[in-house]
């Protein structure tokens, strides 16, 4: 099971990080102003933020096989059209719809695999950590991130900004049939006794109760919209502010290596992240450790102008991420019920969607007025905000949090 959900993660990770490094100066080419491009990111989080719910239900009712094979295809089917809408320069209302759409086809992924993973490996008797299992995944996403960021930057260089994002719908078809023959369900079965309707507002009910309704829960997820929202933009703003940095704004190649840092740094997190965790008896304090961090650098990485600092501190706030990351995902699949647990976790997206919508329109905004500097300042401003939020998530002191293996199934 470990090893299917470690391949996912490779091949998903490499489509889409294919892209990753030249997607800003891939909408700045095809006319787009800052707040535009910025926009249209923005309305990829709608479309992640509109679509979450509807999305967990199809993976707790239908299947979280069947959810990932249809991301798989909205996602290849999405990509190739984003790539159309550069090549015949078309107007921002395509660009929101096309975004949208994107959304759609990553919450298929959302929370569907997380759950796949955790339920197999409760039916298999796992008894290691989840932190262990999140790490690892984090060191084959970081590698896949390397190698693609890089890559699209280079194919993007000898080419043109549209190939990549070519070459990610293929990848993204080779995964459909990676999953087909792969993937199972195991330890869980899907509940079709319900017609859609029906079962969504009965999905929808229960994960408010395990969700919002549970207050560490809860609070952890009030805290996704500044950490998650803010990552989203700080990520895609990288490129054209280090590009600025290195004084050559059609660098492509070192665009695709301002992401390769930051993937990089995600396998030194994934890989410290289960030791860092052994260092605190309480899952909170890794991720007040690391939020505190991301905040403090990131107004740093705003009011530096040598880009080889820059780098460094780039690579801090990477590492700092990269440790919030599986021990986030492991503290709140403990405290998540089975049958709920896709929909939970896609509420949780949703949080961080919602975050990116209005965060990232605001600071393209200020990037546009006051340069990208300004608004990384004012990145590390808002990502602070998450602090009390997970404070009051560790007040309620649930034994997530100081779990260390996989816990017993939570009672339906």
């Amino acid at each position: 099971m470990q090893g299917t959900y470690y391949t996912l993660m490779l091949g998903n990770t490499l489509a889409a990080s294919l892209i990753w490094g030249v997607n800003t100066l891939f909408l700045l080419d095809a006319g787009l102003s800052n707040l535009e491009a910025f926009a249209a990111n923005a309305f990829f989080s709608a479309g992640m933020l509109i679509f979450e719910i509807p999305t967990g239900v199809v993976a707790d009712t239908v299947g979280r096989r069947a959810s990932y094979l249809l991301g798989t295809v909205t996602l290849a089917v999405t990509t190739v059209l984003y790539w159309m809408l550069w090549l015949w320069q078309s107007p921002f209302w395509a660009w929101a719809i096309v975004s949208m759409l994107l959304g759609l086809g990553f919450t298929f992924f959302s929370g569907a695999v997380d759950a796949w993973l955790v339920d197999a490996l409760k039916a298999t008797s796992y008894q290691g950590s989840l932190e262990t299992v999140f790490g690892r995944a984090q060191i084959v996403g970081g590698v896949a991130m390397l190698s693609g960021s890089v890559l699209g930057g280079v194919i993007a260089q000898v080419t043109n900004l549209g190939v990549p994002f070519l070459l990610r719908g293929a990848i993204l078809l080779l995964m459909f049939v990676v999953a087909a023959l792969l993937m199972r369900d195991l330890g869980f079965t899907p509940d079709r006794s319900e017609n859609p309707l029906r079962a969504t507002r009965t999905v929808l009910r229960a994960s408010i109760r395990y969700g919002l309704g549970d207050p560490p829960v809860r609070w952890l997820m009030l805290a996704s919209p500044f950490t998650a929202g803010v990552g989203i933009y700080v990520f895609y703003a990288l490129q054209p502010y280090l590009l600025e940095l290195w004084g050559d704004e059609e660098a492509y190649t070192v665009a695709g290596l301002a992401a390769a840092l930051v993937s990089g740094t995600a396998i030194i997190g994934g890989a410290i992240a289960p030791w860092v965790r052994k260092l605190f008896r309480r899952r909170t304090s890794t991720i007040l450790l690391a939020t505190v961090t991301s905040a403090v650098v990131l107004v740093g990485i705003g009011l530096v102008r040598n880009f080889w600092v820059a780098v460094v501190l780039v690579a801090l706030w990477g590492i700092a991420s990269a440790i919030d990351d599986p021990v986030h995902r492991a503290y709140l699949n403990d405290m998540i019920p089975s049958k709920q647990r896709a929909t939970v976790l896609s509420f949780d997206s949703l949080m961080g969607s919602a975050g990116g919508v209005v965060v990232q329109p605001v600071l393209g905004r200020v990037a546009d007025v006051g340069g990208y500097g300004a608004s990384l300042v004012w990145s590390g401003v808002f990502s602070a905000v998450a602090v009390p939020f997970v404070l009051l998530s560790r007040a309620q002191k649930p034994a997530a949090d100081t779990a260390r293996e996989v816990t017993p199934q939570i009672p339906e």
